[in-house]
């Protein structure tokens, strides 16, 4: 299969014979996009890996679950973002941190990460990023890197478009406000 049509993937995992060949396509069409937005919410390359890892493990165990009422990329996004949380809040309970001492961290793990090589703006705008709440930053995430579409946003994460636009423009508002007070 050359090209990838979600219609004869979505046929394909219906069929024992076929499902691993659709999986590795829906493999191949989503990991750069999931591999992205998870390392957006984690920042550590190796911690983004293991979750993209997770993220494709918890979707073919769970293949049998998976309605074709929505799209593929919805579900794995959906996925995706569980796994994320679950991580987070799991190195916050485990470094027993605030959330205000957890940004920190996240700051530091940005400011020490080799695979990170941006100059100082980028590194001012991800630490704007950081300053929003978590929910704000996943909207704005995939809204501006992703340029999702709000219904696409609304079915991942079960929020009113409206609800959904605010928080984008909240998110960045305060993006703007923390770039003006840092320049």
């Amino acid at each position: 299969m050359n090209t990838y049509n979600e219609k004869e993937i979505i046929a394909l995992l219906q069929d024992p014979a076929r499902q691993k060949e659709a999986f590795e396509c829906i493999v191949n069409e989503y990991s750069e996009q999931l591999y992205w937005q998870i390392r957006r919410m984690v920042l550590s390359h190796e911690d983004a890996n293991d979750l993209l890892q997770n993220t494709f493990i918890k979707a073919w165990t769970n293949l049998e679950y998976f309605r074709a009422e929505a799209k593929m990329s919805t579900w794995l996004y959906r996925i995706a973002l569980n796994e994320c949380l679950t991580f987070l809040n799991k190195q916050r309970a485990t470094n027993q941190l605030s959330i205000d001492d957890a940004d920190a961290d996240m700051v530091n793990k940005l400011e020490s990460n080799t695979y990170f090589n941006g100059d100082e703006t980028q590194i001012l705008f991800q630490k704007a990023l950081l300053t929003l709440p978590e929910k704000q930053r996943i909207v704005f995430n995939l809204k501006y890197f992703q340029e999702m579409k709000y219904e696409d946003m609304s079915e991942i994460l079960g929020t009113s478009i409206g609800a959904l636009k605010a928080s984008y423009h909240h998110a960045v508002k305060k993006i703007e406000n923390f770039l003006k007070e840092c320049l």
